[in-house]
């Protein structure tokens, strides 16, 4: 019961940081960065395993556990290699730029920049089995195509915010520092991306 009270302690956690980062942005994140605690994570974790095991199904077809669990465990230890991989580059570029790092506060902060991927890829999953491509030039195709792109890019600005706050509070830089961080970041995570795509495991960087 301990275990299951944890478990349902963080996704409550998770649902109200989500819906604070969302209208309270700014506010949200620093409560993160000060107060936020690693348990967090698991409950990022969790949503991020329901999400490979749907992914999974979509991309298998059918049901085969030995293939599904490879296929889930792939997914899963990418995205963590992810994450790993661009908290390691901005604790890095923390140091190079002597700021005042606390990793917890980093690896917390970075974690819940991964809602608005998530939800893309959630979205994106179930549209594939509700319409399955190829989808028509009809008025209503136009129509879904144009607001999947709105939703897309509001998704894409909300990520973008989130990975500025995360920084900024984290690392505690102000502007000019974190342009030069991101640049010292963004080959890195592109590197890896073009990995994770050559090997065929995210068509899209998952991060």
């Amino acid at each position: 019961m301990d275990a299951l009270a944890t478990v349902a302690m963080g996704a409550v956690t998770l649902g109200r940081t989500t819906i604070g980062l969302i209208v309270r942005p700014y506010e949200t994140y620093r409560r993160i960065v000060d107060h936020g605690r690693a348990s967090e994570l698991t409950a990022i974790a969790i949503l991020l395993s329901l999400y490979f095991a749907l992914a999974s199904v979509v991309k298998i077809a059918t049901f085969r556990p030995f293939i599904f669990t490879r296929q889930f465990v792939i997914l899963f230890l990418a995205a963590v290699g992810s994450y790993g991989v661009t908290v390691g580059a901005f604790w890095l570029a923390g140091l190079i730029l002597k700021a005042k790092i606390r990793l917890t506060a980093l690896l917390v902060a970075w974690g819940y920049t991964f809602l608005p991927t998530v939800m893309w890829f959630f979205i994106t999953s179930l549209l594939y089995v509700i319409l399955p491509p190829p989808r028509t030039t009809s008025l209503m195709g136009l129509a879904f195509s144009g607001l999947f792109l709105v939703f897309s890019v509001t998704l894409l600005w909300w990520k973008v915010m989130l990975s500025y706050l995360a920084i900024r509070f984290a690392l505690r830089l102000d502007v000019p520092r974190i342009i030069f961080a991101c640049a010292i970041v963004f080959p890195i995570v592109a590197g890896y991306s073009a990995l994770m795509y050559y090997w065929g495991i995210f068509k899209v960087p998952f991060l």
